[in-house]
């Protein structure tokens, strides 16, 4: 029986996004904060990356064919990455508008009731966000990960903006609101910007976890053999959740071609059993050959 595709919680986010962007819309109108302004704007980039997130994911589900023989797991991180660029995008829009507020500041309106609505809105938001961070880790899925961080970074966010207002409401100084939208542009650049660092490392083919790295070398330890069993060039790579593992395994030469299969496949076989989600692919090669032993640097 096949994994449960993961698109269901891309279409979580896709409601939360549409929910969030009504009500604090209907805030700003209230309250002509530019604040809650920009809060709403990020949440049109949260549908936009929710509604991306949702194709790659299916994209990424994908069975390996003829022109992508190891799997279409990478294009989690075009999706991660265009969330981060569009969460950058946001955040030069924001600083525009708060400067602008600045330059000509506007009377506040209706604040306690926008503060209540856009309390809802941040309450549909944390909740999601936990949610798909979890499922993220649970299944190792970079763009559930992104998604969840960038709805949890629009709580904090919104926090920020709420206590701006609430400022302006007890004091009257008008100024907090874009100071709030300012601080909030910074930190969702800074969102982004993560966002997008993570996805290029993860289109460079980083290495596996260090966890699992040192599991994989456990397993090769335990059946190794100083002068009889011994193994070299480990690589490893990371596709989106899938692990990509790689060694030569070098055993004596009188072993027939079958000894040298089933002893690989043993292997294997605990490998896989302590790495969730691997492919493992042993070179196997005869240990007293010279040339066995020239091909252990890395490739150039």
């Amino acid at each position: 029986m096949g994994k449960k595709s993961l698109s269901r919680f891309a279409w979580l986010s896709i409601a939360a996004a549409i929910a969030t962007i009504a009500l604090k819309t209907s805030a700003y109108f209230y309250t002509n904060s530019v604040g809650i302004l920009s809060d709403a704007l990020e949440s049109t980039i949260n549908l936009a990356a929710a509604l991306l997130a949702l194709w790659m994911i299916k994209i990424a589900e994908r069975p390996p064919d003829e022109d992508h023989e190891f799997g279409h797991h990478k294009a989690q991180y075009f999706s991660s990455a265009v969330e981060g660029l569009l969460i950058l995008m946001a955040s030069v829009w924001i600083l525009f508008a708060a400067i602008d507020r600045f330059i000509r500041p506007v009377e506040l309106e209706s604040l306690g009731l926008g503060v209540i609505i856009s309390l809802i809105a941040t309450a549909i938001n944390l909740s999601v966000g936990i949610i798909l961070i979890r499922a993220g880790k649970q299944h190792d899925s970079i763009v559930l990960e992104a998604d969840g961080h960038h709805l949890l970074t629009d709580v904090w966010t919104t926090f920020g903006i709420l206590a701006a207002l609430m400022i302006v409401l007890l004091t009257g100084w008008s100024l907090a609101d874009p100071i709030a939208a300012i601080v909030v542009a910074f930190g969702i650049a800074f969102t982004g910007f993560r966002l997008v660092r993570r996805s290029v490392l993860g289109l460079m083919d980083t290495a596996i976890d260090a966890e699992d790295l040192v599991k994989v070398r456990k397993v090769i330890s335990k059946f190794a053999k100083v002068g009889e069993i011994e193994f070299h060039a480990l690589r490893t790579r990371k596709s989106g959740p899938k692990k990509f593992i790689y060694f030569h395994l070098l055993v004596p030469d009188e072993w027939t071609v079958k000894k040298g299969h089933n002893f690989s496949h043993e292997i294997e076989e605990e490998i896989l059993s302590k790495v969730s989600d691997a492919a493992v692919f042993i070179h196997l090669e005869p240990l007293r050959d010279p040339a066995s032993h020239e091909d252990i640097e890395l490739f150039g």
